[in-house]
């Protein structure tokens, strides 16, 4: 069952599909699951040389990796609470991600800690102290100081450059350090999927495995209704925070982490992060992050939850209020309710060791269950690969070792090369080397011009990639395309707006 793995189809069919016609019936690995892991999983697993059929219930990215700071985290927090590997291999992920497989993704997110009237010289030494750590951090992990440039004092006049809207008075400088961003975390698992598809994995959204056992599934066609059972030498099970419902004995203490949603006119001017101390705490922070959309995200809580574990987290009021007014604390002119524009919440899937869910270790476990069954649980985005990487060793199928260190995600080039496009920004930043097989692509199905493929509609999303989103992304509705393949459901009034473009890019590109 094994495939050459030099071999891969071209970007032009490397596709995502909804539902489960024409799927194998068996295959080295099947995945459970199309999170950001699972994704990472099916590539590892592909680019190894191994027929892999990956499959979600809903859609790629629809559970929690769409719900996260869209930040490559160098670690840092990690290494207050003592967890220096973690930390390590953070930076090392984020430097990877970076430099080699997704510069087409991120890009280096200037993270500014204001020193206002309620920072104490005690919490800016400590704070400036572990800055340069996180920097020697990026040193150990290899990552190009030009990539991410050494944290640094800044005055109070380049403080106030960076972040207009900061109260005045008592201000005296501000501590500059940098962390990686994403362009988007829903579009970075959506590439992931598209690679491995591009490495001969079939990738299969809408597919909902009922049942598995480590050399077998029965998956349902969530479009049709069809069931279809599949063969593997070995599953793997990547379903996040409901891994306990795949298979038995896994035990998980999820964690809601909840963000707020503002216009960046909210916070005029806002060209950096801005990093507000949580009272009462030193390695904790509420970041308000700048986003190339025009919005401005503002996270995070770190909340026990008990019960039931919901398709889609709900942000509760609580955790609003308590957002708003960490941040106001640096504001002069206070973020209102009426100011917040969204809100939406993701659950870690964290292992229940005992204790708060904020002291928990963010570190991964592979287990493998009774049945044969190997889970992946546990982690954070930002070391996808490499618990990829762990999953698919665990699993025993192959001794060929892992490839994605050093391989490029579809899109992927050097910034200088990105620089150098003639295709639009949006596009380039969201699609890489690949922005004009989007436009030729929405050319192609549509007929229509450049003028219309590419009109901004909310938020600069275009039509063309709308119309991509469903021949090559596997976008089966309006929700796929409004919720993951792009983010304008994050704010619901941008979403009813976006609706007609989606209705008709679905036309477009099902006529």
């Amino acid at each position: 069952m094994s495939q050459d793995s030099n071999s891969h189809a071209p970007a032009s069919v490397a596709r995502i599909v909804p539902g489960l016609a024409d799927a194998p019936t068996e295959v080295d690995v099947l995945v459970v699951g199309l999170g950001v892991t699972g994704a990472g999983v099916a590539l590892d697993a592909a680019a190894r040389g191994l027929s892999v059929l990956a499959v979600d219930a809903h859609d790629v990215a629809f559970g929690t990796s769409r719900w996260s700071s869209k930040l490559v985290h160098g670690g840092l927090r990690y290494l207050a609470h003592g967890q220096v590997g973690v930390a390590h291999e953070s930076a090392v992920e984020r430097g990877v991600l970076m430099e080699t497989t997704a510069p087409h993704l991120t890009r280096p997110m200037p993270m500014l800690l204001p020193l206002t009237g309620g920072v104490s010289f005690t919490q800016a030494t400590l704070a400036s102290a572990g800055f340069r750590a996180g920097d020697a951090l990026r040193i150990a992990a290899g990552t190009s100081v030009r990539t991410l440039p050494h944290p640094r004092r800044v005055s109070v006049v380049e403080t106030l450059r960076m972040a207009p809207s900061l109260r005045r008075s008592g201000l005296r400088g501000g501590l500059l350090s940098w962390d990686g961003q994403l362009e988007d975390d829903a579009r970075l698992v959506t590439c992931l999927a598209r690679t491995a598809a591009s490495h001969g994995a079939a990738v299969r959204t809408h597919a909902r495995a009922v049942s598995a056992s480590g050399t077998q599934a029965r998956l349902r066609d969530e479009l049709t209704g069809q069931t279809h059972d599949v063969r593997a030498r070995a599953v793997v099970n990547a379903t996040g925070v409901w891994a306990g419902s795949l298979v038995e004995n896994v035990t998980l203490k999820p964690s809601r982490g909840t963000h707020l949603v503002l216009r960046a006119e909210t916070l005029p001017g806002l060209s950096a992060a801005l990093t507000v101390p949580i009272p009462g705490t030193t390695s904790r922070f509420v970041f308000a992050l700048p986003q190339p959309d025009g919005t401005v995200y503002a996270g995070l809580t770190d909340e026990e939850i008990e019960g039931e574990i919901p398709d889609v987290p709900e942000a509760p009021e609580s955790d609003i209020g308590f957002l708003m007014d960490v941040v106001n604390l640096a504001l002069e002119r206070h973020i209102r309710r009426e100011d917040v524009v969204g809100a939406y919440a993701g659950l870690r899937p964290l292992l229940d060791a005992g204790g708060a869910t904020s002291d928990l270790s963010r570190t991964h476990a592979v287990l493998t269950s009774e049945s044969g069954v190997v889970t992946v649980v546990g982690g954070k985005l930002t070391t996808y690969r490499r618990m990829a990487e762990d999953a698919v060793d665990a699993t025993g199928v192959t001794a060929e070792s892992s490839q994605t260190r050093s391989l490029p995600l579809l899109g992927a080039a050097s910034r200088e090369a990105l620089a150098s496009l003639s295709e639009p920004e949006r596009l380039v930043r969201r699609f890489g080397t690949e922005a004009s097989l989007v436009l030729d692509t929405a050319r192609e199905a549509s007929g229509l011009s450049d003028d219309e493929l590419l009109t901004p509609g909310p938020r600069g999303v275009t039509l063309a990639e709308l119309i991509f989103g469903v021949t090559h992304e596997g976008a089966a509705d309006a929700s796929d395309l409004l919720d993951r393949r792009t983010r304008l459901g994050l704010v619901p009034a941008d979403r009813e707006a976006a609706l007609p473009l989606a209705e008709r890019a679905l036309a477009v590109a099902n006529g």
